[in-house]
Formats: C-alpha cells, structure tokens, sequence
C-alpha cells in the first residue's frame, strides 16, 4: 500500500534539525502528491485530534529554527486503551494512509509496536541527542548538542586555569556516553567519564593530582550524566544513586563526583551541569542535512509502502532497517572511542 495522505508528529524530547526533517517531509511529499498532516504534540495530537495541514508555506524558513514547530509530548499510547481508541478513530477521521513517526528510543520502539500489533502503516525516524539508537551511525540532534558541549567546555577551561581549579562538566546521556566521549575528546577534556565503564575514584584523583604536580594550573573532567563509580570503590549514598538512576532527573552525578574530588586532592573543584542546553538552540549544517536526507527517505518509503522501517545513515549512504530490530536496544559508546579517548587522558 503507498501512501497519499501522510501523518507526522515526534515525539520524547526535543533536539535541533528536527524542523529540517520537517521540512524535508513536506518538500518531498508535495513531488509524490501526498498531502502531509502534522500532528501537534505527538501520539497525544492524533488521539485528541489536534492536526493542521503542512503546505510548503507552513515550513518555510523552519531549516534553521531549534525546538519543533509541532510540539512534543511523551505520552505512550500503549499504556492507555482509551488513547489507542481516539487514534484508531481519527486515523479514519483523518483518512491517513501512514504516519511518520520522528523521535528517539521510547518513541521508536512504541512506534515498533505500534506497527506489529496495531498494524499501523509507520516509517520511523531517529532523532536523539543521546546518538544511542541502534543501527544507524548518527541521530538528528547529536553533532549539535557535540558542538555546543564542545564550546561550553573550551570556554571552562579558561575560568578553570584562571582560578587554578579543577572543573567537572556533566553533560546528558542518562544511558550512554556518546556526546561526553565526542565533546570530551573535542574539547580537550583531562578525563572523560560515561556510562559503559564504571569508574574508580582512586584513579580518577591520581591522575588530577598528577597533572598539578607537574604544574598544570588547572584541569578538566567531562562526565556524562549517568556515570557510575565502580562497585569496589562506590562513594554514593543510597539518596544520591537513586537521583541518578531515575529517568529525567534534574542533575546527575556531576555534583556528588565534584565534592569527592575536592575532598580527596584538596583541590578546589567546581562543577557545571549543561543539561538540556544542548537539547535546544539551531541544529548545526550537519544536523540540517542529516535532517533533511532523513525526512525525504522516509517519504520515499512511505510512498513505495515501505512499513515498519527506520531510516538509518551508514557511511554516507540512508537507508532503512526493521523497526523490531532497533525496538527496546540501546546503542553503546563504542568501545574503540572509548579506548581512544584514554590515551589523551591526564
């Protein structure tokens, strides 16, 4: 079955080149006769029946706003039978064919179940600042929030030797360590942590103590949100790993990490938690690009009946995998960065 009137919406968090995706919907469509409804506000749009037309008028010059002209929300249709019902309904009231359905691992495994057991018509596409999606290299969203961690970083380093102090830098990553290890590496970090390798605190303040024996003025330590001490040398308290653990937490391990710093080396140490800054601002050209290719693959899809697929990047080349394949998965910081990383360590 191909398709001649499209459904958009997105869903989860926000991140930047989600608009350029957008766009690249609408464009694409327009050469295939397909009209496009953008569905405000993810699943809740379609089960409350908050749509509006896209026309190349409605998204002109969106290429390089941040946040999402249709809005977000994290609702999960699956957890509501009464919501399934509304969807179904304006599915028909709609009269949609298929629905693209934008947004990162929560959004995209519901989407994978939504395809298998409800039997909707759905191409996916990743957007995740987190890059922790399986089978694809890269998400919309990701270089940029590598980009303005990087700068963040480089700017802290000046106050940091200026005051002769250690800085921590929490950035996101609730589950992996894909922008600490990008913007550490980028940024000139002295030592990066993430999620896939738990830490030793020993080490860790050997190796600041170090560098301030051989009369570095200051150092850095770039921490993905979700780092974890090692089991053998875990200084948390039972309130402080609970904060951490939980999903949408506020701050994660920056603040506890920084106080056993300065308590351990006597060294003065500050700490900095960018948070969802990097979610939000203008998607840098990558992130545009990425965006745009993403959402003209997905129409092409959509109009050859291409269901159940996520557009991926491997190389230079978009293409599509099964959406079961990627369903509930996260995608690890590869080991083979993480080793790289290490050698500028210290």
């Amino acid at each position: 079955m191909s398709s001649r009137r499209l459904g958009v919406l997105i869903g989860g968090g926000d991140c930047p080149g989600l608009n350029s995706a957008l766009r690249a919907v609408v464009r694409r469509a327009q050469l295939e006769n397909i009209e496009v409804l953008g569905i405000k506000n993810g699943w809740r749009g379609l089960a409350e029946g908050d749509v509006e037309p896209l026309t190349r008028m409605s998204i002109r010059g969106i290429q390089n706003r941040g946040g999402i002209i249709l809005g977000t929300s994290r609702l999960n249709p699956l957890f509501n039978s009464l919501c399934l019902e509304a969807i179904h309904r304006n599915w028909l009231r709609f009269g949609l064919d298929s629905l693209v359905v934008i947004g990162g691992n929560g959004t995209l495994s519901g989407a994978a179940r939504m395809w298998r057991e409800r039997g909707l018509p759905i191409v996916g596409i990743p957007a995740t600042i987190d890059n922790d999606i399986p089978m694809t290299d890269y998400t919309i969203g990701f270089h940029t929030a590598v980009s303005v961690a990087t700068e963040a970083i480089e700017r802290l380093h000046t106050t940091a030797e200026a005051r002769h102090e250690i800085v921590v830098t929490e950035v996101m990553g609730g589950r992996t360590g894909w922008i600490a290890a990008y913007a550490g590496l980028a940024g000139s970090a002295n030592v990066i942590l993430v999620p896939e390798h738990p830490f030793r605190m020993s080490r860790l303040c050997q190796l600041l103590s170090h560098r301030e024996e051989m009369g570095y003025a200051h150092s850095q330590v770039v921490i993905a949100e979700a780092a974890m001490p090692h089991p053998d040398e875990d200084f948390l308290t039972t309130e402080q790993r609970e904060r951490v653990s939980k999903e949408r937490y506020q701050t994660g391990i920056g603040i506890p990490v920084a106080r056993e710093i300065e308590r351990l080396t006597g060294i003065m140490t500050r700490v900095s938690i960018l948070g969802p800054m990097l979610m939000g601002g203008s998607p840098n050209a990558y992130d545009r690009i990425l965006g745009s290719r993403f959402g003209l693959y997905a129409v092409e899809m959509a109009a050859q009946g291409t269901f159940g697929h996520m557009v991926a990047i491997r190389g230079e080349d978009v293409i599509h995998v099964a959406l079961e394949d990627i369903a509930d998965k996260i995608r690890p910081l590869n080991q083979r960065i993480y080793e790289e990383v290490e050698v500028f360590y210290a």
